[in-house]
C-alpha cells in the first residue's frame, strides 16, 4: 500500500492550486466548485498533460504515465526520460485541427509558447474587453497578471478585472491582433487590501472575428473543458489547453468564484505567433538586439559559468571575486572590470551596480550579466566609449545580492513566480529594509543643533544595536556593508523591478508616522540629475505612448521620484550608502514585469543599454583631486571635503584622492584634516567633460609637528619652541 501511495505521490505536479488540482488539468467532478453560476456546466474528467519538471542541472524530466490493470487494482508507474532543456512555464502541446474557419498551421509546435504580453504591457488596453465591469478601476485593462492596486479600493487603479454582480455570463477577452497559437492560460485573483475575489473555474473560447466562437474541448468527452482556477488571490495558476488553438481572439468565461465574492481575475495568455498564409495581418517586429549576447535567464550555476567565460575572454580587464555568502552558503560574486583589475588607481573613481536584492526581480541580474559581456566584447573591438570607461574608472558588477531568493523564483518560472515569492532571503528578511537606520540619529542631532560640529553629517557610525551578534542582520547585508567599507565607491545604482521609475534618497520619511513625504537630501540637485540621466536614456521610460505599470503615472514627473515621497523605506541601501560612505546611489525600477520572459530580454537590453553606460559616465560630473601633505607630498587619508552651502561632506581615500559629485556651478570647497590647517578654494563645475580638478595642499599645525617630533625622539627646533612659549603666554 505504501508503495502505491509513494508511486502516486511521485506524480504530484510541481505547481498547482492549493486544493491539489493539477495545474494543467480540467476541473474534476470529484472537486465541487465553491459557487455555481446558474446554467454552468461542469466538465467531465480529462486526461492530464504534464509540464516538464525542471531539474537541478537545467535539463528537464518528462514524466510518462503507464496504466496497468492487474487484479482490479490500478498501479501507477513512472518512467523518466531526459530531454533537452526547456524554458520554464512553457508547454509542448501538439497541434491538432481547429474548428472550421480557423487558420490551421502547417508546422508542428516544437517549443513552448511565451506570454502574449499582458503583464509586460505589449498588449495594449484597447485589445482587452469584457462583458461588464464593476467600475472603470476594475475594467478589462486591469486584468493583467501581477497588476497592483492603488492605495484605496474603488479608485481608478484597482487590482484586476471584475464583472458586475448581476452579470450571469461574464467573460474577459483578449485580441492577439493576428492569428496566434494559444497554448495556455495563467490566472490570479484580484489584488486588494480589503476584498477577496477570485475565479475558481472557467472555460476558454476562441474566435477569428469575435462573433463566431468555439471552445476548448476535453479529449475524453469532447465537451467544453472547465479549467480549475485560483484558491487565493495572488498565486498564479497555469492551465495548459488540451489542444493548442489557432485564432485571433481568446475569451475566458468564469464559471465559479469565491462564495460571497465576484468574478475577478488577472491573466496572462501563453501564445506562439503563426504565419498568416493570406498576409492579411501586418506582423509586429520581433523584439531583438544586434549584440551577440546570451539572452536567457541564468540560475546560480549558469551565472557562475557565464562570468567565468567573460573572464576567460577578457582576462586583462576582468577579475571575479566574492564579497561573502548568502544565508544558504551561495557566494555573492562580483565582476570587476578595469584596465588594472584588482587595484585602486590613484585618481580613478570606483563605481558599482547591484542587482537581485529582491530575488524575484530578475531583470537587473540579467542586465548586469549582459553588461559584462557587452563591455568585454566592445573592449576587444576597440569601442572608444567602452575603452574610456574601463581606463578611467573601476566598475564592479554584483548581479545577485540575494541568490537564495532568486533560486526560488527561477524554479517557479517567470510567469508563475508571482509578485512576492523569492523577494526575501531565506531568513524571510527584505534586504532593502535591512541596512542600519542612520536617518533617525542624524535628524535628531540636527534638531538639537549638533550637526556638523558635534555630530558629523557624513560617515555616520553604525548604531550599537546593529553590531550585536543577535541583531537581525542578514549575512548578505553584512557582506555588502563590508564591501562598501573596503572600496571607496563614488557612484552606484541599485536595480529593481516591478515599475518604471528612478527613485532617489532619502527613502525614509522624516516624519515618523508619514507613509509618504518629500524628504530630499542636501544633495537633492545631484540626485535629481543622476535620476534624470538614467530615465532620460531609458527607451521604455521615454516611450510617450506607454501606459502606467500599476497605479502611478511617473511620466508626469519625468519618470523620477524622491523615494520617501513614493513610499517610506526605513533601512534602505540608498540612504545607508549616502550616510555611511561617500557613495551616491539611486534605485532603478527597470520594468513593469519583475521577471520578464526570456523572449523579452533582447528588447529590455536595448531599453537599458545606453542608460547603463551613460549613468556610469556621470562619475565625471563634479570635482576631483588629491589632498596632500605639504612637507611629504604624500596623500592624506580621511581628509574632509566640505562644500559651502551643502550640509554633507565626503572624505578622501587612503591615497588622498577624492571625488565630489556636483551639478554645474561655482563652489567654495574646504579641505581639512586632523593636525592640519584647513584650506579653502573656489572650484568651478562646468558642462564640459569633467571632473574639474580641485587639489589641496595642507600644512601641519605646530601642535601636530610637535607630536611627530616628540614621537620620533627629536629635539624641538628653537623657532617652534619660541612659538609654543608665546602661545602659552597668551593663554596665561
Amino acid at each position: 500500500m505504501w508503495g502505491l501511495l509513494l508511486a502516486l505521490a511521485a506524480f504530484a505536479p510541481a505547481v498547482g492550486p492549493a486544493l491539489g488540482a493539477p495545474r494543467n488539468s480540467v476541473l474534476d467532478l470529484a472537486q465541487p466548485a465553491t459557487t455555481k453560476v446558474p446554467g454552468s456546466i461542469p466538465a467531465p474528467n480529462s486526461s492530464l498533460a504534464q509540464l516538464p519538471a525542471e531539474t537541478a542541472n537545467g535539463t528537464s524530466e518528462q514524466h510518462v504515465r503507464i496504466r496497468i490493470i492487474k487484479k482490479k487494482k490500478v498501479i501507477m508507474k513512472k518512467r523518466k526520460k531526459l530531454t533537452r532543456p526547456t524554458p520554464l512555464v512553457t508547454a509542448r502541446p501538439l497541434v491538432t485541427p481547429t474548428p472550421a474557419g480557423a487558420l490551421n498551421p502547417a508546422e508542428k509546435q516544437e517549443t513552448g509558447c511565451p506570454p502574449l504580453g499582458l503583464e509586460s504591457l505589449r498588449v495594449s488596453d484597447s485589445r482587452l474587453e469584457a462583458s461588464s465591469s464593476q467600475s472603470f478601476g476594475l475594467g478589462p485593462h486591469r486584468g493583467r497578471l501581477n497588476i497592483q492596486s492603488g492605495l484605496e479600493d474603488g479608485d481608478l487603479y484597482d487590482g484586476g478585472w471584475c464583472a458586475e454582480e448581476q452579470d450571469t455570463d461574464p467573460w474577459f477577452q483578449v485580441d492577439a491582433g493576428h492569428p496566434t497559437r494559444f497554448s495556455g492560460v495563467i490566472t490570479q485573483g484580484r489584488n486588494s487590501v480589503w476584498r477577496y475575489d477570485w475565479v475558481t473555474s472557467y472555460k476558454v473560447q476562441f474566435s477569428n472575428d469575435s462573433r463566431t466562437w468555439w471552445g476548448s474541448r476535453n479529449h475524453s468527452s469532447g465537451m467544453d473543458a472547465v479549467f480549475p482556477a485560483n484558491s487565493d488571490p495572488e498565486t498564479p495558476l497555469l492551465n495548459l489547453l488540451p489542444e493548442p488553438q489557432v485564432a485571433r481572439f481568446i475569451r475566458l468565461l468564469p464559471q465559479t468564484w469565491l462564495q460571497g465574492g465576484t468574478p475577478c481575475l488577472r491573466a496572462e495568455i501563453l501564445a506562439c505567433p503563426v504565419s498568416d498564409p493570406n498576409d492579411l495581418f501586418l506582423e509586429a517586429p520581433a523584439p531583438g538586439s544586434s549584440d551577440p549576447l546570451d539572452f536567457r535567464h541564468h540560475n546560480y550555476k549558469a551565472m557562475r559559468k557565464l562570468m567565468k567565460q567573460v573572464h576567460e575572454q577578457c582576462p586583462n580587464i576582468t577579475r571575479i571575486y566574492s564579497i561573502g555568502k548568502s544565508y544558504q552558503g551561495l557566494k555573492l560574486y562580483v565582476m570587476e572590470m578595469s584596465d588594472q583589475p584588482g587595484e585602486h588607481e590613484l585618481g580613478e573613481p570606483e563605481v558599482r551596480y547591484v542587482a537581485g536584492m529582491h530575488g524575484n526581480e530578475a531583470l537587473g541580474r540579467e542586465l548586469l550579466l549582459l553588461l559584462m559581456q557587452f563591455l568585454c566584447h566592445e573592449f576587444l573591438r576597440g569601442n572608444p566609449r567602452v575603452t574610456r570607461l574601463l581606463t578611467e574608472m573601476r566598475i564592479h558588477l554584483l548581479p545577485s545580492m540575494n541568490p537564495d531568493g532568486y533560486e526560488i523564483a527561477y524554479h517557479r518560472g517567470s510567469e508563475l513566480v508571482g509578485w512576492a515569492e523569492g523577494r526575501w532571503n531565506n531568513q524571510s528578511i527584505d534586504l532593502n529594509h535591512n541596512f542600519a537606520d542612520l536617518n533617525t540619529p542624524l535628524w535628531e542631532a540636527q534638531d538639537d543643533g549638533k550637526v556638523p560640529h558635534i555630530v558629523p553629517n557624513h560617515h555616520l557610525p553604525l548604531p550599537t544595536y546593529y553590531t550585536l551578534p543577535n541583531a537581525t542582520v542578514a549575512p548578505e547585508t553584512r557582506a555588502v556593508i563590508k564591501w562598501m567599507k573596503r572600496i571607496p565607491f563614488v557612484l552606484s545604482a541599485n536595480l529593481h523591478g516591478g515599475e518604471l521609475v528612478v527613485s532617489y534618497p532619502f527613502d525614509m520619511t522624516r516624519t515618523p508616522w508619514a507613509a509618504r513625504e518629500l524628504t530630499p537630501t542636501p544633495d537633492d540637485a545631484v540626485f535629481r540629475w543622476l535620476s534624470t540621466v538614467y530615465a532620460g536614456s531609458n527607451l521604455a521610460m521615454q516611450d510617450t505612448n506607454r501606459r502606467p505599470c500599476h497605479s502611478q503615472d511617473f511620466s508626469v514627473h519625468g519618470n523620477i521620484i524622491n523615494g520617501a515621497d513614493w513610499h517610506t523605506v526605513p533601512g534602505s541601501m540608498n540612504d545607508f550608502s549616502y550616510l555611511h560612505t561617500n557613495c551616491f546611489e539611486v534605485t532603478v525600477e527597470l520594468s513593469c514585469d519583475k521577471f520578464p520572459h526570456e523572449n523579452e530580454l533582447p528588447q529590455e537590453w536595448e531599453n537599458n543599454k545606453d542608460a547603463l553606460l551613460t549613468y556610469l559616465e556621470q562619475v565625471r560630473m563634479g570635482i576631483a583631486g588629491v589632498v596632500r601633505d605639504k612637507d611629504t607630498e604624500l596623500g592624506i587619508a580621511d581628509a574632509v571635503i566640505a562644500v559651502d552651502g551643502i550640509n554633507h561632506d565626503v572624505t578622501t581615500a587612503w591615497g588622498g584622492d577624492y571625488w565630489r559629485l556636483l551639478t554645474p556651478g561655482d563652489y567654495m570647497v574646504t579641505a581639512s584634516a586632523e593636525g592640519y590647517h584647513s584650506v579653502t578654494r573656489n572650484c568651478r563645475v562646468t558642462f564640459e567633460e569633467g571632473p574639474f580638478p580641485c587639489n589641496f595642499v595642507l600644512t601641519k599645525t605646530p601642535k601636530q609637528r610637535l607630536r611627530e617630533l616628540l614621537a620620533a625622539g627629536a629635539k624641538v627646533p628653537p623657532d617652534l619652541r619660541r612659538r609654543l612659549e608665546r602661545l602659552r603666554g597668551l593663554k596665561d
